[in-house]
């Protein structure tokens, strides 16, 4: 297997985890983290404690808070910073390639919308860094918790480019034994499906606190879907892409999960607390707590009804009782299915 230099850039759970599997296959891996502790750990004790516990990482993975020296030489760049982030670490990015003179591939692996402007990861990419400094540009996507991947649970993924040839080359350094990638070039249904599950994996965290059994979460993944489908159509995505790895696939493993951090938000929602109280006991990015927000109003510009969409942004936002809004879901008027 051909040795890939790759910078990734984030050491939260997912970037440690991309690293590893990266590293895994041989490549040279420069992780990237803003706190010097987390990059002396990474350097000296080959483990992410905050984030993956004892878990031991590959001993060719290099940390840095440096993210000149981080990208030096690299081939390909791994995003994987929060939505909230990813603009302002582009900036940077491009910065560093245009003082190095280089150009490289950046895959981004943060599945959001930019609250403002409601921009996809690849977006804010694309308008920050210059076209000279960026090779290609892919999205990672797909079921793959990071507590999944560092263990070697067998994962399935999905590279996804507008030029197959660009993610032909992030599947041929990511994939191995363990942890297989597919490509795709329905970029913007990839980042749809990965955004919007997050919604309704949160009001499927609500459901099973509730008590809810079988029939309404299969109700809820079966519309869920539907609504994330719709929505993806109205902005040209291929419908298939959501019956796929970065659709249906990623639905079920973040709405069903423990270690999904929106369905553990969704779960304290239906016991009632406040969306301060949530974020507080989290203590980490829960991305569907804004991206339901996004989803409201790209519902309202797109004119596509999505109402459990709706039904968690009235949980979250105007504070509705979980169960009043279940109620308000289940008396819709009656329609045809599919629509």
């Amino acid at each position: 297997m051909k040795q890939t230099k790759i910078a990734v850039l984030g050491a939260g759970s997912w970037g440690t985890a991309l690293a590893n599997v990266a590293a895994e296959n041989g490549n040279q891996i420069m992780l990237w983290a803003h706190r010097a502790v987390t990059v002396e750990e990474i350097n000296s004790r080959h483990t992410n404690k905050q984030y993956l516990g004892d878990r031991v990482l590959q001993a060719n993975i290099q940390a840095t808070t440096d993210l000149k020296a981080a990208v030096d030489g690299a081939e390909i760049v791994l995003s994987v910073v929060p939505t909230k982030a990813t603009r302002e670490v582009a900036k940077q990015l491009n910065q560093a390639l245009v003082e190095l003179r280089q150009s490289v591939i950046i895959v981004a692996a943060t599945k959001g919308l930019e609250p403002e402007t409601y921009k996809f990861a690849s977006q804010m990419i694309e308008e920050e860094v210059m076209p000279q400094n960026l090779t290609g540009l892919a999205v990672l996507a797909g079921p793959s918790h990071a507590e999944g991947v560092i263990k070697h649970d067998p994962t399935t993924v999905v590279a996804v480019s507008k030029q197959l040839s660009i993610a032909k080359q992030v599947q041929a350094a990511m994939s191995n034994a363990t942890f297989r990638v597919y490509t795709n070039d329905d970029v913007v249904g990839a980042e749809l499906g990965g955004a919007l599950k997050n919604v309704i994996a949160i009001a499927a965290g609500t459901l099973q606190s509730l008590g809810y059994d079988a029939n309404a979460k299969a109700a809820l993944f079966t519309r869920g879907l539907n609504e994330m489908t719709q929505l993806g159509r109205s902005y040209g995505a291929n419908a298939m892409t959501f019956m796929g790895l970065a659709g249906v696939g990623d639905l079920f493993a973040t709405a069903t999960s423990e270690h999904s951090r929106n369905f553990k938000a969704g779960m304290q929602f239906g016991q009632g607390k406040t969306m301060d109280e949530v974020i507080d006991n989290m203590g980490m990015v829960i991305e569907g707590i804004s991206t339901t927000k996004v989803v409201h109003d790209l519902a309202q510009q797109k004119g596509v009804e999505m109402p459990i969409s709706e039904a968690v942004y009235q949980v979250l936002y105007a504070q509705e009782d979980p169960k009043i809004a279940i109620n308000n879901l289940m008396e819709r008027p009656l329609q045809q299915e599919g629509k």
